[in-house]
């Protein structure tokens, strides 16, 4: 089991990588011209890269404890954006922070919980009936079966998928850093290839920007960063794809349901912390799913 094992071997090998890419880019940004309408977001842009890159490696550096406070900390703010967007009562928002805190909790110190490889059918028995226990005791019968979905939908969402930062050992490192450069792989793909053509196509009416020449861009930016720190196979690189191509698409229909622009507003040059983790979510959780 490569999960609660942490040689540090991952991050030692993406520390270079990252602070090239953020060196490289800053000078970029730097020199953009002032005329330049998306400047000022770059800049935003950067800054937050800038902070958020040391954060999550430096986490995952400092072992299992560290991913564990890291995926709790993740969890628990995005928990809360999630529930504002779609109005679930303090009840759930309550059982949304623990699970927040406990799955990581579990996958740390009760490994055989959530190994990596699949999640006990205990546990999901447990967060079935914890998703439904507040609608059902409430005798909720306008919005019972909408809060309980909600909730269920967010428990495999948001929480499940983060202890995917403590089962996943150093792989983890490689599906962040490959989610990272996918991101900027799909807006360089697009800006550069989607103007015309059948690359110019939009994936979903749910987020027109999104073309399949972005696809392309994180497809070769995913294939590089896994290759980089050694942890390149087909079927994760096809795991972290699917998760930067979906994961966005997956929030955006949230966000559109709930008539929101962006789950929060606090964080520079993205909006809300879901708005930048959407496919590190996806991605987390099919790569325990194809390391199996």
């Amino acid at each position: 089991m490569s999960g609660v094992v942490f040689a540090g071997e991952a991050v030692g090998r993406a520390v270079p990588l990252v602070a090239g890419a953020l060196g490289a880019s800053g000078i970029a940004v730097a020199a953009l011209p002032s005329r330049l309408a998306m400047r000022a977001e770059l800049r935003k842009r950067w800054r937050t890269w800038a902070i958020a890159a040391p954060v999550f490696l430096g986490a995952l550096f400092l072992g299992a404890g560290g991913a564990f406070a890291l995926a709790a900390a993740l969890g628990a703010t995005a928990v809360g954006e999630y529930v504002r967007m779609t109005g679930l009562p303090r009840v759930e928002y309550a059982v949304l922070l623990v699970a927040a805190v406990v799955l990581p909790a579990l996958a740390w110190l009760v490994p055989a919980a959530v190994d990596g490889r699949a999640v006990d059918l205990r546990v999901v028995a447990l967060l079935l009936v914890v998703a439904a226990l507040p609608a059902l005791l409430a005798g909720d019968d306008e919005r019972g079966f909408t809060r309980c979905a909600r909730t269920v939908f967010a428990l495999l969402w948001i929480p499940l998928p983060l202890t995917g930062l403590v089962v996943l050992g150093d792989t983890a490192v490689a599906v962040g850093l490959a989610v990272a450069l996918g991101d900027v792989g799909a807006w360089c793909g697009g800006t550069a290839l989607g103007r015309r053509g059948v690359l110019a196509r939009s994936l979903s009416p749910l987020s027109p920007s999104k073309t399949w020449a972005g696809v392309l861009g994180a497809a070769g930016a995913t294939a590089v960063a896994l290759g980089a720190v050694g942890a390149f196979t087909p079927v994760l690189w096809a795991a972290v794809l699917t998760g930067c191509v979906l994961g966005d698409l997956l929030e955006s229909m949230v966000k559109r349901e709930a008539g929101v622009k962006d789950a929060g507003s606090w964080l520079p040059g993205f909006g809300g912390l879901l708005d930048r983790i959407d496919s590190l979510l996806l991605a987390l959780l099919l790569a325990m799913v194809v390391t199996a």
